[in-house]
């Protein structure tokens, strides 16, 4: 049997050999015989690198049986389908483990079910490594309730690495620089991915915030990550050169001193480094351009923003609105920059509440406006009050 020239190659096969032969215009040619079964030679193969997969006639009743338990389970199949599909292709899966094993830590059944349909990763986690997760934890949270809590809000946060070593070795690290086990609580409720961070990558921005506290004139490089942290426990997953950025805008655009930037880093202005410094600097642009079209000083319009950082979390579109929406009721802009937490409320709500306010005969013009930006509980308590009245 032969076959056709391939790359420079014939080939010839016979009953038990493969016969090859390449031609070679300068120096003749040349024939070998390799001995090969035909029988292994045409055997169809199936190759998958990095996995573990059964054969679809095999595989297919354990993933029928998987999903048969996990329907029984109460998790919601198809959510935990589009999710994560590829987990369901796997070999080793132990869903039962993962039942048992959260069952004794407290976690109810509803609550299990919640986590695999979130985050059907967690079902690939064997018990060792759980068991020796949860202990790393536990070095940090006071109860086993408060680590599935977490779970229940965040399930990604605990089953998202199964690297036990580097989740072992940042915990040593952020208590070595200062960090209390408060902080590093706030840190793994609000922004777990810092344990999954290298450590290296931690270390150079720990080494970075240092730099810049140094910089700043602060003598206490663990008091100044301390406090930055609690302010704002992502900054760890943020980038060097956007911090970097966001300090020089701060700088630059309200002719801060160092002291001056340091308490405003460490305390409103430190969630502020986390944001993207052009979308910063294009939201301060129309917050500016916007009130001195109203009558306001370049120097009010500083004043306001470095008060109420808050304000340059809003886009465009959403901080004029509300701007527009408060003119129209015959609200000053004196009494905005006065009251900015009247921008933290919704459109929607302040014109319900504007409504309800003058149809009780407050006048809004006149009075204080901060009940604009109050609790709801707190708010229907001052509504009643002035209807009663």
């Amino acid at each position: 049997m032969s076959i056709p020239k391939v790359g420079g190659y014939w080939t010839s096969l016979g009953p038990r050999y493969f016969l090859c032969m390449r031609s070679n215009f300068l120096f003749s040619s040349r024939w070998w015989m390799i001995p090969f079964s035909s029988q292994i030679l045409f055997k169809p193969v199936s190759l998958r690198l990095f996995g573990v997969k059964c054969d679809n006639e095999d595989s297919e009743p354990l993933k029928d049986k998987l999903l048969s338990n996990l329907f029984t389970m109460g998790v919601d199949v198809d959510m935990a389908k589009k999710r994560q599909p590829g987990v369901f292709n796997r070999m080793g899966i132990s869903e039962q483990d993962l039942k048992m094993f959260l069952l004794s830590k407290g976690a109810s059944k509803e609550v299990i079910a919640s986590i695999i349909s979130r985050y059907p990763r967690a079902i690939t986690r064997t018990t060792e490594n759980l068991s020796k997760r949860w202990d790393l934890w536990r070095t940090i949270m006071t109860s086993d309730l408060e680590i599935v809590n977490i779970l229940e809000r965040s399930p990604e946060s605990f089953f998202r690495s199964n690297n036990n070593l580097n989740l072992e070795n940042n915990i040593k690290f952020l208590y070595s620089v200062g960090l209390t086990r408060k902080c590093l609580c706030r840190l793994l409720t609000s922004a777990p991915r810092t344990f999954s961070n290298s450590l290296d990558l931690n270390k150079q921005m720990v080494e970075f915030l240092q730099e810049i506290c140094l910089s700043l004139g602060h003598s206490d490089p663990k008091d100044f990550i301390r406090k930055i942290i609690f302010k704002n426990p992502f900054i760890l997953i943020q980038s060097t050169k956007r911090i970097k950025a966001n300090i020089k805008f701060l700088q630059s655009t309200f002719n801060l001193n160092n002291e001056e930037l340091l308490v405003l880093i460490c305390g409103r202005g430190a969630e502020f480094l986390e944001l993207s410094s052009d979308y910063a600097k294009r939201n301060y642009i129309n917050i500016k351009e916007r009130l001195l079209s109203l009558g306001c000083t370049e120097e009010e319009v500083q004043k306001f923003v470095l008060s109420y950082l808050d304000v340059i979390f809003l886009g465009e579109k959403k901080f004029n609105a509300k701007i527009d929406c408060l003119i129209e009721e015959k609200i000053s802009i004196s009494q905005i920059i006065e009251n900015p937490r009247v921008l933290d409320s919704s459109i929607s709500t302040l014109k319900s509440r504007i409504k309800e306010l003058v149809n009780a005969g407050y006048n809004l013009s006149t009075s204080n406006i901060t009940l604009l930006s109050w609790s709801q509980k707190r708010y229907k308590a001052k509504l009643k009050k002035l209807n009663i009245g």
